[in-house]
């Protein structure tokens, strides 16, 4: 027992030094409107559509004002995966800066902002007010050991109930399973109520000390705190069933059949938790791949739990007789083959759905540990199969003890790389992740001041062709401003392109629009004149690069 707590205490370390942040596994598909854009006038609101389905973040969503103040009003509402953030109805022209964080599907806080413009760049750009780098890394780190230990304890709990209650000998004393059974429903326990405080702090984005009572109550109302309260009742209401069955089992040699079903079905339904809580309920088939997932991990519990109690019990010295042993071992070859079957088509997959393509497998960090995983188990297999060539042979053997020991270590770092798994972007979202928020932007704009009016100027294409102007004339104050008149040319200098008169249609008091060819490609210049008043008027030239 002392060895296997050392080997899981250094995997621990091991993890807490290569682990890192979970990145987003939420991605902004589209804003509008969109990133670093420039409107002609202020929208009613914001909207953000992402990848999957996502909850905001109270008081974690605002826009900011080019003045610094908010420019958001009431509640923020979501429907699915699209944000729609209401804006107040005064706003000036300038840069606004949309800073949100939100909760993926899959529990994990996605942080993040954008600016967009309305009428013209500000001179000075709203910048965020906090950055939660700092604090995020430490508490994603632990929960990725608070994973960890919840695996280890569900592999110790299933392992030493299935052994107590179908392979233990008569004869010998239960002690030993029986603390085993008691450490790893204590450690599920344990993992559980960590992953659930340390839950507020990660989705908020602040320190565990700043943690607040509204904030584990968030939690708790949300699915992930739903999904960790039915684990805690389900392995009280299977500690209860257990322990009677075992009860039974000393009084009448053997377990109630009603028991078996009652603690499979509560074993079943405990193993959901894990990807109701995880990548598997954002995925795109998330029917599919819960369901997937718990027979993954049902599998890997009865696997590793199995070889957790041989090699801690009755594969030790003077434990288990061999012919103990030459009874035990077939019943064992037999449900471990079965295990690793279900686990293996499980993983497939799981993996096929989570991956998506051949080039997401090899160029993302999720990929990565996949496949360090597949190597890892390959390896783990090799030296089951030669753990089972000596289960009818030589079942007390110094091989087999050996090959069982081997196992259980590479399937400690097989736990600690799926827990890395579930605090990384799946391959199927990295793969496709924009560096940036989505463009819808395909033309020229700029904004010019005068003294007399702010111009906003927008070309498209500003190709080479047939072009359409929109011009916005707003007060210096970043109000819409009543033009009497319009006037409008382009030249060409350098291609000796003397200007050319574009007519102009007024649409309303402050926008007018007109269309003009421009046949060669060159920085074009485009002298705009708006009269004001019947005496005020006022020119400024844009140089506008046409390809």
């Amino acid at each position: 027992m002392r060895r296997l707590a050392v080997m899981f205490a250094a995997l621990l370390v091991v993890l807490v030094g290569v682990a890192s942040p979970a990145q987003a596994h939420a991605v902004v598909v589209s804003t509008n409107p969109p990133q670093g854009g420039t409107v002609a006038s202020a929208p009613s609101e914001v909207t953000m559509t992402f990848s999957e389905s996502i909850s905001p973040v109270k008081d974690k969503i605002r826009v900011t004002a080019p003045d610094g103040s908010r420019a958001d009003k009431g509640e923020t509402s979501v429907d699915g995966a699209v944000l729609r953030i209401p804006l107040r109805d005064d706003l000036p022209i300038g840069t606004y800066l949309v800073s949100y964080r939100v909760i993926s599907a899959d529990s994990h806080p996605v942080p993040g902002g954008f600016t967009f413009n309305i009428g013209a760049p500000s001179a000075t750009v709203p910048t965020p007010t906090t950055d939660d780098s700092s604090t995020s890394r430490p508490i994603a780190i632990s929960i990725g050991v608070a994973k960890y230990i919840g695996y280890a304890g569900l592999l110790l709990a299933v392992g030493a109930a299935m052994v107590l209650l179908l392979l233990w000998p008569a004869r010998m004393s239960r002690r030993g399973p029986r603390r085993a059974l008691a450490a790893g429903f204590g450690l599920v326990v344990l993992s559980t109520l960590g992953q659930f405080v340390l839950q507020a702090p990660y989705v908020n984005g602040v320190p565990l000390t700043r943690t607040t009572a509204d904030d584990l109550a968030g939690v708790l109302d949300s699915q992930f705190g739903a999904v960790m309260l039915a684990r805690i009742g389900l392995l009280a209401v299977a500690a209860i069933v257990l322990s009677g069955a075992l009860r039974r089992i000393v009084s009448h040699g053997e377990p109630a059949r009603s028991d078996l079903v009652i603690l499979g079905i509560l074993f079943a339904g405990a193993a959901s938790t894990w990807p109701l809580a995880g990548h598997s309920a954002a995925s795109p088939v998330p029917a599919v791949t819960v369901v997937i997932d718990t027979v993954h991990i049902a599998a890997m519990a009865v696997w590793l739990g199995g070889l957790a109690m041989l090699t801690l019990f009755l594969l030790r010295p003077k434990t288990a007789t061999e012919r103990e042993l030459t009874a035990i071992m077939p019943v064992w070859s037999r449900w471990a083959t079965l295990s690793v079957s279900a686990l293996l088509l499980a993983g497939v997959v799981q993996a096929l759905i989570e991956i998506g393509t051949l080039k997401a497998l090899v160029t993302t960090t999720y990929g990565w540990l996949i496949l360090a995983k597949v190597a890892l188990v390959i390896v783990i297999l090799g030296f089951a199969y030669l753990a089972r060539s000596y289960v009818y042979n030589a079942p007390a053997g110094n091989v087999l003890r050996w090959a069982v020991r081997v196992e259980l270590g590479i399937a400690a770092v097989i736990i600690g790389v799926s827990a890395a798994l579930t605090q990384t972007t799946p391959a199927r979202v990295a793969a496709d992740q924009p560096s940036t928020v989505q463009q819808t932007q395909n033309y020229f704009t700029t904004s010019v001041k005068a003294g007399l009016y702010t111009l906003q100027v927008d070309v498209d294409p500003a190709k080479t062709g047939q072009n359409v102007v929109h011009l916005y004339a707003y007060t210096p104050e970043g109000k819409p401003l009543k033009v009497v008149e319009w006037a409008a040319s382009a030249a060409l200098p350098t291609a000796g392109i003397e200007p050319v008169t574009m007519p102009l249609l007024p649409l309303t008091d402050n926008h007018a629009s007109g269309s003009i060819n421009l046949p060669t490609p060159g920085d074009w210049q485009m002298k705009f004149t708006l009269r004001t008043t019947e005496v005020d008027q006022e020119s400024v030239t844009v140089t506008v690069p046409v390809g």
